[in-house]
């Protein structure tokens, strides 16, 4: 029973990511979203003991939440600062 939601936690998490990377030009609101998305497939990652997809989704989640950090909104246009 518990393998069934680990692996809803893995079909949401997933697609989290793809909706919100593909939406991130309309606000910050998806790339938080995305970090939180690439958060969530970390877990799991690391709850199916695949523990190089675990680093590597907790990386981008750390990316992600950086470019949300630094998105400001110009002119009705998502721009990232260096």
């Amino acid at each position: 029973m518990a393998g069934h939601y680990v692996e809803t936690l893995g079909v949401i998490a997933i697609s989290t990511m793809v909706v919100c990377y593909s939406l991130e030009r309309f606000g910050r609101i998806y790339i938080a979203l995305f970090a939180v998305g690439c958060a969530a497939a970390a877990v799991y990652a690391y709850l199916i003991e695949s523990y190089p997809f675990t680093v590597a989704e907790g990386i981008w989640s750390l990316i992600a939440a950086r470019r949300w950090y630094n998105a400001k909104r110009y002119n009705g246009h998502l721009f990232l600062e260096k």
